[in-house]
């Protein structure tokens, strides 16, 4: 998935309707939250295991994927407008989740394949 050429993309889209005035990165920011709590919407009285098995009813895994969608070209926007550049600050987090998360256990010759103590 090309980042950049998305953003391009959405910034004609804009651009072609005139919202340019309204995509602000607080109007933005507030668009990604609303779009978000409707994903959260389709799995909110959900169990875990129907969560789960959300992958295998197709007219709720559309559902999934346009909000999704809508989150994602939202956070593109948002990061456009405030020179973002995701690629970096999402490389960048996952080292520090690295660092800060270390794994519970190593892998390697004699660590078996179960949880050890």
């Amino acid at each position: 998935m090309d980042l950049n050429a998305l953003q391009s993309t959405l910034r004609a889209f804009a651009a072609e309707r005139d919202w340019q005035p309204f995509h602000t990165p607080k109007n933005l920011a507030m668009a990604l939250m609303v779009e978000a709590a409707e994903l959260a919407e389709l799995f909110q009285w959900l169990t875990p295991e129907q969560s789960q098995a959300a992958r295998q009813d197709p007219a709720l895994q559309a559902r999934i994927a346009e909000e999704a969608a809508d989150v994602l070209l939202y956070l593109l926007q948002l990061a456009d407008h405030t020179g973002l550049d995701l690629e970096d600050a999402v490389a960048r987090k996952l080292l520090r989740n690295a660092e800060k998360y270390p794994p519970l256990r190593q892998r390697g010759p004699g660590a078996g394949a179960g949880p050890q103590a």
